[in-house]
């Protein structure tokens, strides 16, 4: 019967009146979809044909196939219609060839079992079709599609189950195998758990190259079965050689049974049983405590405790299968056993790096000290490290490696390292306290370092201590660190140097008494680590104030890595550096929050020595140390002459003392007397706490900022006295002020014309000249007024040192103000103006100005007039003729005359003056041995 006449009367109207109008409306040959769709896409115009639905195509089925998505055409893979204007088509079509796409898939399926059953002209065998289907084919990543992995067992299982033909007609016996299968371990985590990740039948079979398993190029062929395991069962080999009984591998070394030889095919089970039911056997006898046997003259127990046993990590180890060597056709089984157990059978990896560690190196030399596998781990009742019971156990592992390494024992005993008592060490250390009291399980212990079965010699290149490795071992637990170093210049692959002379992180934590790097000491401890690399660096560090107020203690100061970085220390030059251009201001800004980028010139390596480099540094060195040795000179000159005067002159050096009842001359007010007061107080704060600072390296500054409470306390004193010294100056310029409008005159009178000026005029000049006459022996001592000109130069070197000294101070003290409109380098050159000036005061101060008014053979041991503002007359008329004469010619004289102060009074001034005068001396004495002996 043709195939029209088996088409109904209404579907053959239909099928003409669209073709009509196709046929009107475009030509013939084009052939899509929709032309065939015409007939094809009904199923009604297939209605009673026995393929109705091989030939009815549901358009919207196709359409979201693998190749209605390409926009493939019928005529793609039913070529004989291609460009055909038959219509209606011929009943009978070539097949369809998938290869024309497929062909390495179809290459395969010929191969195969099926495509040779096919090739035989088996009915059975399937085609294409019969798996993906043919109009309706979808992705095997779809899960509605026939080969996606869920639906595999059921697509094969139309065929391979027991009753189908195929089943019947097989030699292999193919009893449930589909049943088989969904009860298995791979069946029950696909149908049960949904795991598409387990094994399916083309897992092991192949999806489209399905050989028997006697081709040698089969997938499940027991040369090739391990491999298709291993597709899932990772390490396979490494699992079996850890359950296998050893001597197998030395028999057959390269061997173990192929999977399907211990694992059914399609009935793989999870096996439950009773491990070891020997053992019942074994303890008959080895569960009497009282059990022992004598070997070389020492006595081993034999008792094995049962439930320890059950409770250890071996507890489904049977005793056999680590006591190899017995005979189970022996009443005693263990009589043949000649030998130890050899955990390799089931440890290999950690006995073989127990056996090339120093551990067991020393056992194979014959040092019994030395650890084996037992001296860790207990015989019968080894537990998991993950037990807090377990010797293994990461808190106890201090105690464990302690029993041989601690002070005394055998371990520190062989050590060719100095390395103290380790053990105590490591409890005060930042991971012993860590483990040890707050029970962090995860810090770092010994093995955690050393390894656990594999310890070396640091000086061993396999050493996990190694130099070389010891950044990868600290970057086991501390993640991040060891890549962050890696870019840093002080890795091997980044720096010039070779690798013994960079740092590692041993260096600068230590090995065992590691601490926290916010502590104080840590940060301290640091500067010299640095140090010992960077010489030159370290040396002009300790220059700048962030040295030397480190040296004092003060741990809150900049150290070297607060400005280059930890373990991402980088050149300058690099734009990813802390000190580069780009980061340089946020670096500062940690510390300086209102750093700019002037302030950022600041030279904190600078040094005074380099004309070329640092030229400004070098030309303020040098003018302030002229200044400081001319003045010294002259004023050093000028007190032995006055010395070897008073020493030639018996008239001159007697003291002169009041009468009882005498009245005396107020020199002084006592407005005068407070202001000085206050300022000998306020600089002798800041003498002994700024020659501290400059001193920092000496061990006097480091006490004296500890008695003083720390650097912080002491910049405090220091900025207090000098806010102080200030306030008095300021004090003083008003009195002045307030004298000059009581007398009347103008600035310039009374600056350079009252009678008892300040300011140096034509008299001084000519007292000075006399004053050298009279040292020289050359004529008589000048007749001196109310104000001599050593006293005048005092006077005004308080001004020059408030001007010179507070300004300098300032910039130190508000830099990022100052930098604004100074560079940076100014902060430098205040440094070295405000420590050589302060140098400068505190050595005329307490040596020439000491001499002028207290060390004279005149006045010694005290001149007390600027504590009580009185002097004998009989010493008023020595010391000031001119000043007495005046007075006595305006008969103003009995106006200053009052009376003394109560004894007492006097004593207790009398005694504060010496207090000052011990401080003074002492700091110049502590001042003159550090430039003498303690000078760097």
């Amino acid at each position: 019967m043709s195939m029209m006449t088996m088409i109904t009367r209404r579907g053959m109207t239909a099928a003409l009146l669209a073709l009509l109008i196709v046929v009107g409306a475009r030509p013939v040959h084009a052939q899509e979809n929709d032309l065939c769709l015409m007939c094809h896409g009904d199923i009604s115009v297939f209605q009673g044909m026995e393929r109705a639905e091989d030939l009815a195509v549901r358009p919207d089925v196709y359409s979201v196939s693998v190749h209605g998505q390409a926009g493939l055409n019928c005529v793609d893979c039913h070529m004989d219609l291609a460009g055909s204007e038959d219509f209606p088509h011929a009943e009978k079509l070539m097949q369809v060839e998938c290869a024309m796409c497929h062909g390495d898939v179809a290459a395969q399926q010929a191969e195969s079992l099926h495509g040779l059953a096919a090739a035989r002209g088996d009915k059975l065998a399937p085609g294409c079709a019969d798996c993906h289907g043919k109009h309706d084919i979808r992705s095997h990543t779809d899960p509605d599609s026939r080969t996606a992995v869920m639906n595999i067992p059921l697509l094969c299982g139309e065929c391979h189950h027991e009753g189908t033909p195929v089943s019947r007609t097989r030699d292999i016996p193919q009893d449930q195998i589909l049943e088989n299968y969904s009860l298995s371990i791979h069946g029950e985590g696909l149908f049960r758990q949904g795991l598409t990740v387990t094994a399916v039948c083309t897992s092991c079979h192949n999806s489209h190259l399905i050989l028997p398993h006697t081709d040698p190029r089969s997938s499940i062929h027991r040369d090739n079965v391990a491999a298709t395991c291993t597709q899932c069962h990772g390490q396979i080999e490494r699992v079996h050689r850890k359950v296998i009984e050893g001597r197998l591998w030395e028999e057959e070394p390269h061997m173990i049974p192929a999977c399907v030889e211990c694992h059914s095919p399609h009935k793989i089970r999870n096996v439950f049983y009773e491990a070891g039911a020997a053992n019942r056997d074994c303890l008959s006898c080895h569960d009497n405590p009282d059990l022992t046997m004598v070997r070389d003259g020492e006595t081993i127990p034999l008792f094995v405790d049962e439930q320890a046993h059950n409770a250890s990590s071996h507890s489904g180890t049977a005793c056999a299968q680590c006591h190899t060597e017995v005979s189970s056709s022996l009443h005693r089984p263990c009589e043949t056993i000649t030998a130890t157990v050899d955990c390799s059978v089931c440890h290999p990896d950690e006995v073989e790096l127990h056996t090339n560690s120093v551990h067991g190196q020393l056992l194979a030399e014959g040092h019994t000290e030395a650890p084996a596998c037992v001296d860790c781990h207990d015989k019968h009742a080894t537990m998991s490290k993950l037990l807090p019971t377990s010797p293994t156990f990461s808190r106890n592992i201090p105690d464990l490696c302690a029993d041989c390494h601690r002070d005394g024992e055998p371990g520190a005993r062989r050590s060719q390292v100095e390395l103290g008592d380790i053990v105590s060490s490591y409890r005060m250390s930042i991971h012993g306290k860590g483990m040890l009291e707050s029970g962090l399980t995860v810090t770092a212990t010994c093995s955690s370092c050393h390894s656990a079965h594999g310890p070396l010699p640091s000086d061993d290149p396999a050493s996990t201590v190694h130099p070389d490795n010891v950044a990868d071992t600290c970057g086991s637990c501390h993640y991040g660190i060891e890549e962050t170093f890696m870019s840093s210049i002080h890795w091997p692959g980044n720096s010039e140097a070779g690798p013994e002379e960079l740092p590692t992180c041993e260096d600068c934590h230590t090995s065992h008494t590691i601490s926290r790097v916010d502590r104080s000491d840590f940060r301290l401890m640091m500067m010299d680590q640095c140090g010992e690399c960077h010489t030159e660096e370290a040396e002009t560090f300790f220059d700048t104030y962030h040295g030397k107020v480190s040296r004092l203690g003060d741990a809150g100061a900049a150290k070297c890595y607060d400005c280059h970085g930890t373990h991402n220390i980088l050149p300058t030059t690099q734009p990813s550096s802390t000190l580069s251009r780009t980061n340089i201001i946020e670096t500062c800004s940690e510390c300086h929050p209102a750093a700019n980028r002037r302030f950022t010139g600041y030279l904190t390596h600078a040094t005074h020595h380099d004309p070329d480099k640092y030229p400004y540094l070098f030309w303020t060195f040098w003018a302030m140390t002229t200044l400081l040795i001319g003045t010294l000179t002259f004023a050093m000159l000028h007190t032995a002459a006055w010395l070897w005067r008073l020493w030639r002159s018996p008239e001159h050096r007697v003291k002169r003392h009041a009468k009882p009842g005498e009245k005396l001359y107020r020199r002084f007010t006592t407005f005068q007397r407070s202001l000085h007061l206050v300022m000998m107080i306020s600089f002798i704060l800041l003498a002994g706490t700024g020659m501290a600072l400059k001193f920092s390296y000496m061990l006097w500054a480091q006490l004296l900022s500890r008695l003083l409470g720390g650097f912080d306390s002491m910049g405090l004193i220091h900025r207090t006295a000098a806010t102080t010294l200030i306030t008095i100056m300021l004090i003083h310029l008003w009195d002045v002020r307030r004298q000059k409008r009581e007398a009347g005159v103008t600035w310039m009178e009374y600056i350079f014309k009252a009678p008892n000026s300040m300011m140096f005029n034509l008299t001084d000049l000519k007292e000075l000249i006399g004053s050298v006459k009279w040292f020289l022996g050359r004529g008589p001592r000048p007749d001196y007024g109310r104000f001599t000109y050593w006293e005048k130069f005092d006077y005004f070197a308080v001004f020059w040192g408030m001007v010179i000294i507070g300004g300098t101070g300032l910039i130190l003290w508000f830099p990022e103000f100052f930098t604004f409109v100074l560079p940076g380098q100014t902060v430098n050159v205040a440094t070295i103006i405000h420590s050589d000036e302060a140098l400068l005061a505190v050595a005329f101060i307490f040596t020439v100005h000491f001499f002028n008014t207290h060390f004279r053979l005149d006045k010694f041991p005290m001149d007390p007039v600027m504590f009580t503002g009185r002097i004998p007359i009989e010493e008023f008329k020595r010391d000031k003729p001119r000043e007495y004469e005046e007075l006595v010619a305006r008969g103003t004289l009995e106006k200053h005359l009052v009376d003394p102060y109560p004894p007492k009074v006097e004593r207790a001034m009398k005694f504060f003056g010496f207090v000052a005068l011990g401080l003074g001396l002492t700091l110049i004495f502590l001042i003159l041995y550090t430039m003498l002996f303690g000078y760097r």
